[in-house]
């Protein structure tokens, strides 16, 4: 059987970093994705696609999603037949990080509504197209998946993600004193290790 691993990358990231899984999945074919989509509604375009045609040539996919990436992947891909989806410091939960970063920025959501867009002292432009579609558009999730999280991660808190889980039957591995982003010898022996046991 021909099987198809398609990496996403997240935010900052590139399709390049897909030759990393390469030894992982030695019998697969893994393809690495170069989005262009920055909003949800670009990616349920780009991303089905992209997923057909990938699902054309070969008899399963496996999906490995990164931070933004999988929440694209939720949004876009949810009715598409993959075999599992591996998601590595997913966002699940984008009502609530747009909520956060608004504290953070000591936005309310009237001036938001407002203002439609706010730059943010920490980079981000705060939308109030995005947060409505986010909230018109909730995650519903199927696909078997398994899910990194590391223990320190500032973007999603751990309950967040244990709540996404427990709705969608996914699998958590925790890592104690992980970060979001993970990038270290030691994060990413531990990402290949979990790959290994859980793939």
């Amino acid at each position: 059987m021909r099987k198809a691993v398609i990496y996403i990358h997240g935010k900052g990231g590139n399709a390049g970093e897909a030759e990393h899984y390469i030894p992982l999945f030695p019998e697969d074919t893994v393809i690495g994705f170069e989005y262009r989509s920055q909003t949800p509604w670009e990616a349920e375009t780009e991303f089905a696609a992209f997923f057909d045609k990938v699902q054309n040539r070969f008899d399963s996919v496996d999906l490995i999603a990164n931070s933004i990436g999988a929440f694209f992947t939720l949004c876009s891909l949810s009715r598409k037949n993959i075999r599992k989806a591996f998601f590595v410091s997913p966002v699940v939960q984008m009502e609530r990080l747009i909520g956060d970063m608004m504290v953070w920025a000591a936005v309310d959501e009237a001036e938001l509504r407002e203002k439609k867009r706010i730059p943010t002292p920490f980079g981000e432009v705060l939308s109030w197209e995005y947060l409505s579609w986010v909230r018109e558009h909730p995650v519903s999730w199927t696909v078997p998946t398994e899910i990194l999280y590391g223990e320190n991660d500032n973007l999603q808190s751990r309950q967040t993600v244990e709540a996404f889980a427990g709705s969608c039957g996914a699998g958590v591995t925790v890592m104690k004193n992980g970060e979001h982003w993970f990038h270290t010898a030691e994060q990413m022996t531990f990402l290949d290790r979990w790959i290994a046991q859980v793939k």
